[in-house]
């Protein structure tokens, strides 16, 4: 637990850092490679391929996560984004008290996901994005056993800042996001206990990164 604890300690100020940093440092008086030309929408380097910064918690010591993501967008106009992402992960406690719970499942939970996303951007390369994501979940006993499955809905709402560099081809996008699971479907009853009156929702801080083509 205090290696999750420290770990998200770490990310959080590595976020700020290469935020500031990276600000400051961008180049705002390039000629945007998203431009109006003839009254039309030219678009150059429409689709992005990316990730997020938390696969560095496949590498803290403790439970193994498990963590991958993977992102794909398509830029539909000048201010909108579409996004589809596919993630995974493992984790041994509530969702809602993540890092900091005072008991863990007896066992695990492996999930596995599709999500759908929207982002759109508000005024230069600030943004929100809305984005559910559908789980199947397999529960896992202290023994590693199968149990049962179970089904999620995770919705996230992001605000956040993209940034730019290398002409434009390579972004970073620190953010805060409400997490928020309203459906949390076949959960064993031993999980269920430890999960009683646990919010179902979290503000997290988050960094994506990707490459645009």
């Amino acid at each position: 637990m205090e290696n999750v604890l420290k770990f998200k300690s770490t990310a959080f100020t590595l976020i700020f850092t290469l935020t500031t940093i990276l600000a400051f440092s961008q180049d705002f008086t390039q000629t945007d490679s998203v431009a109006v030309q003839t009254g039309k929408q030219n678009i150059n380097h429409r689709n992005s391929i990316g990730s997020s910064l938390f696969l560095l918690g496949n590498f803290a010591s403790g439970d193994p996560v498990y963590f991958f993501q993977l992102n794909y967008g398509h830029q539909l106009t000048l201010k909108e984004n579409l996004i589809v992402e596919a993630i995974t992960w493992t984790y041994y406690e509530p969702l809602g008290t993540y890092g900091s719970s005072e008991e863990l499942y007896p066992g695990k939970v492996r999930a596995c996901g599709i999500g759908v996303g929207y982002q759109r951007f508000l005024w230069k390369n600030l943004f929100t994005t809305v984005e559910p994501t559908f789980f199947l979940q397999q529960f896992y006993d202290i023994d590693d056993n199968k149990i049962q499955k179970g089904f999620q809905l995770y919705l996230q709402f992001i605000l956040g800042y993209r940034i730019e560099f290398f002409k434009k081809r390579w972004f970073m996008e620190p953010a805060i996001a409400l997490k928020y699971w309203p459906v949390n479907t076949n959960l064993p009853a031993s999980f269920a206990e430890i999960e009683n009156g646990k919010p179902n929702y979290k503000f997290e801080p988050s960094l994506n990164f990707g490459f645009r083509f």
